[in-house]
This record gives C-alpha cells, sequence and structure tokens, in this order.
C-alpha cells in the first residue's frame, strides 16, 4: 500500500555531502553470537555513524535514559522489514485515511517528539538529536512525518543509505500515526526496486503486524551489502538544506 508523500518544495536536487572517512575500523569488531552489545567509546561525528551503518551497527548510549558512554550495537537477531512484505490490516488501511504524510518537513520536530522523556524507555539526548541533526544537514537523515489537522502527530526517523533506511526512532500522539509514518517509509523504499531493507533495529509485536520480522544477525550482515549498493529511493535523494554543517568529520 502507498500513501501520498508531501516533500518540501524548496530542497536542492543535490547528493548527500561526505564528511569523509572515519577514525574508527568498525570491520574489524567480532561480535559473538547472540550478543547485540558490540563495543562501547567513540563518537557521534558524521563519519562515525555513517561507517557504522554500513558496517551494520548502530548507537546507543550505555548510560542512563541514554546518556554517555556510546554503545554500538547489533542485534542478533535483527528486526528487519522488507518493504514488499508490508502487511496493512483492514482497520489500519481505513485509519491511515486520517493522515498526510511529509518529508523532511519537520525533521528536529520528529527527533524532539521521539526524544519526549516522558516516555519510558527514553534514550535520544541532546548529543544525539545534535548528532542527527548534522546528518540531516548533510542529506543522510531524513524524517517521515504524519500529520492531522495540520498539526505533527507523528513519524519516524533514520539514516538512509543506498537501499538501506536505518530506522532511529518513533513517536506518536494520536493512535496509528507512528504505524502510518512506518507503511509510508515502505512505500517510500518500495518505489519500483526490489532489495532494499528497512531496519528496525528489534522486531516488537507492535511492528511485527505491520510485517517486521526477525532475522540472524549473518542473514542481515549478508543483505546489507546489496542493499547498500542500490539506488537510494528518490524521496531521500536530494539534500533537504543546504546550511553548513556544525564542524566535525
Amino acid at each position: 500500500m502507498t500513501l501520498p508523500v508531501d516533500r518540501p518544495s524548496a530542497a536542492p536536487a543535490a547528493r548527500p555531502v561526505d564528511p569523509g572517512p572515519s577514525r574508527f575500523d568498525f570491520a574489524s569488531l567480532r561480535p559473538l553470537p547472540g550478543e547485540d552489545l558490540v563495543g562501547a567509546g567513540g563518537d557521534l561525528r558524521p563519519a562515525t555513524l555513517l561507517a557504522a551503518y554500513r558496517a551494520g551497527y548502530f548507537p546507543m548510549g550505555l548510560g542512563r535514559r541514554g546518556r554517555g558512554p556510546v554503545g554500538w550495537w547489533s542485534p542478533d537477531p535483527r528486526g528487519v522489514l522488507r518493504p514488499e512484505r508490508l502487511h496493512v490490516s483492514r482497520s489500519l488501511r481505513r485509519s491511515l485515511r486520517r493522515f498526510e504524510v511529509r518529508v523532511d518537513t519537520a525533521f528536529e520536530d520528529v527527533v524532539a517528539g521521539c526524544a519526549d522523556p516522558g516516555r519510558p524507555g527514553a534514550w535520544i539526548t541532546p548529543a544525539v538529536a545534535a548528532a542527527y541533526a548534522r546528518l540531516h544537514h548533510l542529506g543522510w537523515a531524513h524524517s517521515v512525518e504524519t500529520w492531522e489537522d495540520g498539526e505533527l502527530v507523528g513519524g519516524l526517523y533514520g539514516v538512509a543509505l543506498g537501499g538501506l533506511f536505518a530506522a532511529e526512532s518513533k513517536f506518536h500522539r494520536t493512535t496509528d500515526a507512528s504505524k502510518a509514518a512506518v507503511v509510508a517509509l515502505a512505500g517510500l523504499m518500495a518505489d519500483g526496486v526490489r532489495g532494499r531493507l528497512v531496519d528496525v533495529q528489534w522486531r516488537t509485536d507492535h511492528l511485527a503486524t505491520l510485517g517486521v520480522e526477525e532475522v540472524a544477525r549473518v542473514d542481515y550482515l549478508a543483505a546489507l551489502g546489496p542493499a547498500l549498493a542500490l539506488p537510494a529511493p528518490r524521496a531521500f535523494a536530494a539534500r533537504p538544506d543546504q546550511s553548513p554543517p556544525e564542524s566535525g568529520g
């Protein structure tokens, strides 16, 4: 199922900006089967984050409510949504009609919604929010937003690398608003190309209703390389902002 999506009309048709090589060699990590946490330390610079995603890792702080040090995670098993296997129930299909979906029109507001300290298990710190804002300005991080009557009521954000979308977090303020964002993301990722992946990190009962499945880490990594080699979906191919990013490679 594909939802109509509004995109920022002023977004320039430019490729994402390469921040250069990372100082960290994620390929040298050797995760043990069944262990999700692989390493600790490092930083949240754009080059570090992109290198991590390309190697199959993502960051999450090990301290209370997401504070440092940074942990690097590679769940085994991994939660994955293959866009062509999206499942939309009849009741959800009816609910989706209420929403307008937009891409990259309120990125920082979506991150703020995901970071709401009142949410159980909140882990997005100001440092994490700033790191993904830098990635957004460079054209790598994107938001898929759900709006109702002109109000932002849900959404998700993540990082797009070729045919991979690494979803970081989602939120909702009204029923089915985050599910609508996932449905829209699947449609954007499908875009007539097979083999693209949406990484959701861990499968939950909530996500399973949409077709998210668990795959062994070795199978995720085997699918990751081919996915990265695919062209990015058209919705994520343009930089949303040409303002200079904060310093840091």
